[in-house]
């Protein structure tokens, strides 16, 4: 006798292309949801392939998908994969107003899709590793500063030319960590069929040239390749990890790889990924599985605060914003215009924000929900005061506004500190909001 049900959904969300800059569609977008219920308790998880996913966009849907299907809005997760070939939470243009309100319905309709899917289910869950596919993209220079992705950063000569800001021989050594775990749960009908695989793996989308093309990236050729390999239709969702300060790119070893056509590279890493977690999931026994399993949530409306911003850093911001965009990337005057944009969005939020970090228990595994792009170190400082078995961080969760750097980032600065909103002292407090949330289902 089962207590677990489960059910699946997907909806597509792919935009038009009137009004991006989008010339085309390569493969459709999806918000992918997976509904537990157990002892009386409904929980939902959504993915969406979007760039990202803000608290004004994520709270419309989770009213709607309340309203629907009686799952308390607390209770439901929204994350987005950060593929960078589709909309952008937050977008408040016309077309952006109108899509993201559209959007709400599709998150909803999958949500809908997923419960009355609901059946008696099991489900279990491993871990496996892919550590070729991921490198801190923060590194140590030879003159004592920190760069980001140094091999890509540009600067525009007199003569109309570029040339290279940083050389290989600058490099001295990551700045940073990676996590190359791969978090893997596996729900399955009474007849051993999968209904849904999640996965969990801390990479930034994998890039690849063709930014007017509409795409879900490596987290979509992930279920495609996955469900190739098991000869049968499931949801299948790779969430991302906390990964603001990791990416796909070996500046140590070959940074850009020559590619036989644009997405070789991208199908590649995807194929990586999912020959793993399929061997995670076949490597599961039968009596792995769980049919009766305690579900609980746990939130914390966790209170973020801004970057001090003083009336002179405002006033040279906005006279640096005036000025023509430089032509470059990565150099000094892009970094400057990098941070005087940051500075004005803080004096444009003020001094803080509410947002939300969130908790799952699904039995003897843990998921947590951290919102925005956060640093790896994080993820791993999470995991590892975790009391569960195994514990999947999702970034990009509930709501999104920039970078979450490490403090020790913070005194090494480079791109993503100077882009983020946050102040000093965030990371350390989200790491402690959601150890407390985990205590609080471990009892």
């Amino acid at each position: 006798m089962t207590d677990l049900k489960a059910g699946a959904g997907r909806s597509v969300i792919t935009p038009t292309i009137g009004g991006w800059v989008h010339r085309d569609v390569h493969d459709d977008l999806y918000a992918k949801a997976l509904v537990l219920e157990s002892g009386g308790v409904s929980i939902a998880i959504v993915l969406c392939d979007l760039g990202s996913v803000t608290k004004a966009d994520a709270d419309p849907a989770k009213e709607l998908a309340a309203a629907v299907t009686g799952i308390p809005r607390e209770h439901i997760l929204i994350a987005a994969t950060h593929t960078h070939y589709t909309p952008w939470g937050g977008d408040r243009s016309e077309h952006g107003r109108a899509y993201f309100g559209w959007l709400a319905g599709r998150i909803a309709d999958a949500i809908r899709l997923a419960q009355n899917r609901l059946q008696p289910a099991k489900l279990a869950h491993g871990a496996g590793a892919v550590p070729g596919e991921v490198f801190n993209r923060r590194y140590w220079m030879k003159d004592g500063s920190v760069v980001f992705n140094p091999l890509d950063c540009r600067c525009r000569t007199e003569d109309g030319s570029y040339r290279d800001v940083w050389r290989r021989e600058d490099i001295v050594r990551p700045a940073g960590p990676t996590d190359p775990e791969v978090g893997v749960l596996v729900v399955m009908d009474e007849q051993e069929r999968p209904l849904a695989v999640l996965a969990n793996y801390a990479l930034h989308y994998v890039d690849t040239p063709d930014y007017d093309c509409i795409s879900a990236n490596y987290f979509g050729q992930f279920e495609r390749t996955l469900q190739r390999m098991a000869g049968c239709d499931f949801v299948g969702m790779l969430m991302n990890g906390t990964c603001g300060d990791v990416n796909n790119v070996d500046y140590l070893g070959e940074p850009k790889p020559e590619q036989p056509y644009p997405r070789w590279n991208m199908e590649r890493v995807s194929d990586v990924v999912a020959a793993e977690v399929y061997r995670v999931w076949r490597s599961l026994r039968r009596s792995s599985y769980q049919t009766v399993g305690a579900l609980a949530v746990a939130n914390d409306w966790f209170v973020l605060r801004h970057r001090e911003v003083t009336p002179e850093q405002r006033q040279w911001a906005e006279s640096l914003l005036a000025q023509p965009e430089p032509d470059s990337f990565g150099d000094q005057q892009w970094l400057e215009r990098v941070h005087a944009s940051a500075i004005r969005r803080v004096a444009e939020y003020g001094p803080q924000r509410q947002t939300q970090i969130q908790a799952f228990r699904i039995g003897d595994l843990a998921l947590v929900g951290l919102p925005s792009e956060v640093f790896v170190e994080v993820g791993l400082e999470i995991k590892r005061r975790s009391p569960f078995a195994r514990t999947l961080v999702v970034e990009l969760a509930n709501d999104s506004f920039g970078y979450i750097p490490t403090d020790k980032a913070f005194s090494e600065g480079s791109y993503e500190t100077l882009n983020s909103l946050a102040a000093v002292g965030t990371a350390p407090a989200m790491v402690e909001s959601a150890a407390g949330l985990l205590a609080e289902l471990a009892k």
